[in-house]
């Protein structure tokens, strides 16, 4: 896997990869949930990517609100899985410090503008 420069995408990317390994286990009953973290972990990179690459400052604090937003709902998503016991309590720790380093960098980038 290529660096980026960029340490918020390189925590997404490898939140996205540890996501797509566990994703594969899933209960099929839980088929929707499923699919809105995968859509949510990408459409957070994906935005991520965006708001690095523009210039408008008004443009990208209103892409880091949207990002912030995506790990939010990401992270009541894993909630709901732990809760719904689809995963343990090792694996909900481990995305609860993934998901609070990249909060605190989208944040933080969000205060500096």
């Amino acid at each position: 896997m290529k660096e980026e420069k960029f340490k918020v995408i390189n925590f997404i990317r490898e939140l996205i990869i540890y996501l797509d390994n566990l994703l594969d286990n899933f209960p099929k009953k839980d088929l929707e949930l499923k699919n809105r973290i995968r859509n949510n972990s990408y459409d957070l990179l994906e935005i991520s990517y965006e708001a690095n690459l523009i210039t408008d400052n008004i443009y990208r604090d209103k892409l880091l609100s949207k990002a912030i937003a995506k790990i939010k709902i990401l992270d009541f998503l894993i909630n709901i899985c732990y809760d719904k016991k689809i995963i343990n309590n090792k694996k909900y720790v481990r995305f609860g410090k993934s998901i609070d380093d990249i909060a605190k960098y989208l944040v933080g980038w969000k205060k500096s503008l």
